[in-house]
């Protein structure tokens, strides 16, 4: 837990200008909260995936995960048993870039440390978000958490040269290619919606809606 706390502070003082906290503080309890279950099995098996050469990855299903007896838990008591996917976002990234959301609950397993940029759905205002409504979690490895539903949320962020690896657990279908063309232009994939901040220029070019304005953050470390 010392460990925990110098890196907090440290990463506070390299990032004077975003709030920071661990999920740890009451702070948390208005974006997500803790989980006490053991989920050291899939974050193990997190951390045998190869990592991309650079960038970051994302896949909404994982087959060494979906084999794993914790899988029935999450299903039957994390999502009131719909079906699930237990995916991965691994790599490397530092920016903001982007923020997202889903009709339900996230629930994500830090396989390294890392950082999630967060925000809520009511801190849209006439559908732009200004980035001074982001507030930085530091989630230290091994660490499982829900997100909530309305809690926007993106690429996690990395704290150390070797990158980020984080288990993210869905709705089956969530993230994957939409069946039809849809009339809300934030609707992106299955059960996403996302816009980029307006210097994004690389997911403007895949038609994803620029409405993030202020900073781009980056998580200095």
């Amino acid at each position: 837990m010392a460990q925990q706390m110098n890196k907090l502070e440290d990463l506070r003082k390299k990032n004077p200008g975003l709030r920071f906290y661990s999920v740890n503080d009451p702070e948390f309890a208005r974006y997500g909260c803790v989980l006490k279950q053991d989920y050291s099995t899939i974050a193990d098996a997190a951390r045998k995936l190869e990592f991309p050469a650079e960038g970051s990855k994302y896949m909404p299903s994982v087959e060494s995960f979906e084999a794993l007896p914790i899988r029935a838990m999450i299903k039957e008591e994390l999502f009131g048993e719909l079906e699930v996917q237990l995916g991965n976002c691994w790599g490397y990234n530092s920016y903001l870039n982007a923020l997202e959301w889903h009709k339900n609950s996230e629930i994500n397993v830090a396989a390294t440390d890392l950082v999630l940029l967060l925000a809520k759905l009511d801190d849209i205002e006439d559908g732009r978000l200004d980035s001074k409504k982001v507030v930085a979690f530091y989630v230290a490895e091994g660490e499982a958490i829900e997100v909530y539903a309305d809690t926007l949320h993106f690429c996690p962020c990395q704290v150390a040269d070797s990158g980020f690896n984080c288990v993210v657990v869905l709705p089956a279908g969530t993230n994957t290619n939409l069946d039809n063309k849809p009339e809300d232009k934030l609707l992106f994939r299955k059960n996403k919606w996302i816009f980029c901040h307006e210097d994004n220029e690389a997911l403007k070019a895949k038609g994803v809606v620029p409405a993030i304005f202020g900073e781009n953050y980056k998580v200095n470390y």
